[in-house]
């Protein structure tokens, strides 16, 4: 007789040793709820290199502000402003929601980003059901790559000084 059949003994006991070590695991998906403030906006923060966008998010025709100024004025090169567009276009939500933003820190770029970071987060907080989406598509993380900073006996981060032979 083989060990197993010693451990467990007549085919009734197999059955009652696999039925207990076979455990349930119940474990939901987190339910996200719905925040928005009184006036029906959502607010959420959006962080990029060393910029930081406060965005605001209600329901209207697309209109984009950001620092008080339009996004065309803002965000000149077409490049940055497809960025900002992007959740919209990902969630299809294009000309559905006002925007008002202010951002501080960076450059125009990662000042960009921020504000895209923003909007995809306040997207999530205005409509729990679109986290999946921007998920998928790589809004809702935090991009975390920022400037190295110099290193002493070098001439940046990591260029060295010209040799000189002579």
């Amino acid at each position: 007789m083989s060990e197993i059949q010693e451990r467990t003994g007549t085919l009734a006991d197999l059955k009652s040793v696999a039925s207990v070590t076979v455990v349930e695991s119940s474990q939901k998906a987190p339910v996200y709820e719905v925040k928005r403030d009184a006036l029906g906006r959502s607010y959420a923060t959006g962080r990029r290199k060393e910029a930081v966008a406060r965005v605001w998010i209600k329901p209207g025709k697309g209109e984009v502000q950001v620092n008080g100024h339009p996004v065309v004025k803002y965000f000149a090169r077409p490049v940055l402003r497809m960025l900002i567009s992007q959740p919209f276009l990902v969630s299809d939500r294009c000309n559905q929601f006002d925007v008002i933003c202010t951002v501080k820190g960076g450059g125009l770029s990662g000042q960009a980003g921020a504000v895209r970071h923003g909007i995809s987060r306040a997207l999530t907080c205005y409509e729990p059901e679109l986290r999946g989406v921007l998920k998928a598509a790589g809004f809702l993380t935090r991009d975390s790559r920022t400037v190295e900073r110099k290193k002493y006996g070098r001439a940046k981060a990591r260029r060295s000084f010209q040799f000189s032979k002579r």
